[in-house]
C-alpha cells in the first residue's frame, strides 16, 4: 500500500504489500521488501535495503547505504520473524546497520525518536536505543545493548553485549565499555573508566547549578568515598528525595548484571 502522494523513484524497488505512508520519498536503487512499514514525511535516499518486519515512523532521514532490518549476525538466529522498530525524525546516516532482534530476548531491536545515527555505526540485534542520543562514526552496540535517553556514544567505540549506557552519559572516542555506565557519567579508555560528570552535556540539557551539585556529590559518593555499593545506596537514596534525577543512578545500582565500570 503506498500512498498516493509519496515518490517512489523509478529505479526503486518497492515490494507489493509494503506499507509508504503519505509524503515518503524513495530514492533510485533502494530495495523495500514486503513486510517493511514507512511513517509519513520519510525520506529514504538512494541505495538503501530495508527488510523483514521493519516499522519506521515519520519524518526519518535515511542517507545511501543504509541497511535496516537485516538478518542479524546471532549465530542462534533461525530465521524466526523477528523486528525493528523506528520511531520519528532520526538521522541515520551512511552505512548504518540495523539488525532484526532475536527470539532468544525480546525479538525487536528499538531506536526511538530524535537520534542522530552516524556513519557506519552498528546497531545489533535487540538493542534498546532511547530518544535524543548520539551514536558516532563507526561506534559499535553489540547485541542486547541499551543506550538510554540523551546518551552519546562517540566514534569507533564499542559496547559490550548486555552493556547499558545510562541516560545523559558519554562515551568518548576510541573506547571499549565492558560494564554498565551509569547515568550522566563520562566516561573513556580501553577498558573504560570513569572521568567525572558529563558536565557539559547535562547544561545543554538544562541541568540547574544545584542539580549539576548534588550530581556531582553522588558521583563522589560512588566512587571516592570508600564505601561498598551496598553502603552508598541508602545515601543515595536520601540525597533524591531532594533531587530525583539521581533516582536513574540508583535504579542502575540496584539493577546492574554486569556491573558499573570503574
Amino acid at each position: 500500500m503506498i500512498h498516493e502522494s509519496a515518490q517512489i523513484h523509478p529505479a526503486a524497488v518497492v515490494e507489493e504489500g509494503a506499507k509508504i505512508g503519505a509524503n515518503v520519498t524513495v530514492g533510485p536503487f533502494t530495495y523495500i521488501t514486503s513486510t517493511v512499514e514507512i511513517g509519513e514525511g520519510t525520506e529514504v535516499m538512494s541505495h538503501v535495503v530495508i527488510k523483514g518486519h521493519t516499522k519506521i515512523g515519520k519524518d526519518n532521514r535515511i542517507f545511501p547505504h543504509a541497511v535496516i532490518g537485516e538478518e542479524n549476525q546471532d549465530k542462534k538466529y533461525g530465521g524466526e520473524d523477528t523486528t525493528v522498530v523506528i520511531g520519528d525524525r532520526n538521522v541515520i546516516r551512511e552505512a548504518v546497520q540495523i539488525h532484526r532482534g532475536t527470539v532468544q530476548d525480546r525479538g525487536e531491536t528499538v531506536v526511538g525518536d530524535d537520534n542522530l545515527l552516524c556513519v557506519n555505526a552498528h546497531i545489533a540485534h535487540d538493542v534498546i536505543v532511547g530518544n535524543h542520543t548520539h551514536i558516532g562514526n563507526n561506534a559499535i552496540l553489540g547485541g542486547h545493548v541499551t543506550v538510554d535517553d540523551h546518551a552519546g556514544v562517540m566514534a569507533l567505540s564499542a559496547i559490550h553485549p548486555f552493556c547499558t549506557v545510562g541516560a545523559y552519559a558519554y562515551i568518548g572516542g576510541c573506547s571499549a565499555v565492558v560494564q554498565d555506565v551509569l547515568p550522566y557519567v563520562l566516561a573513556q579508555g580501553n577498558h573504560a573508566a570513569p572521568f567525572g560528570l558529563n558536565k557539559v552535556g547535562l547544561q545543554r540539557n538544562g541541568f540547574e547549578k544545584a542539580d549539576l551539585r548534588a550530581l556531582m556529590k553522588a558521583y563522589k559518593e560512588i566512587y571516592r568515598s570508600g564505601k561498598t555499593l551496598a553502603e552508598v545506596i541508602p545515601a543515595l537514596q536520601e540525597m533524591a528525595t531532594e533531587f530525583p534525577s539521581i533516582e536513574r543512578m540508583i535504579k542502575m545500582l540496584e539493577t546492574t548484571e554486569r556491573g558499573i565500570i570503574r
